[in-house]
């Protein structure tokens, strides 16, 4: 059955501001104009950028959890 609700909620709701915080380092490291709001103004490419980069240092982040480091 699907599920009807939004994908871009966040499971642990504490977890919020720092995901919303990460976002806007991440934009800013890669030069992509993110604003709080409404950011119809991008490309997708751009925005896509922004969550690839996310997810590739969150894994990088789990894999020196793991590893001990």
């Amino acid at each position: 059955m699907a599920n009807n609700s939004s994908s871009n909620k966040t499971n642990v709701p504490e977890a919020k501001e720092a995901m919303n915080r990460m976002k806007m380092e991440v934009a800013s490291e890669l030069g992509v104009p993110l604003s709080n709001g409404y950011n119809g103004n991008l490309t997708s490419a751009q925005n896509g950028s922004v969550g690839g980069y996310m997810v590739k240092k969150m894994i990088e982040a789990q894999e020196r959890q793991m590893a001990g480091k």
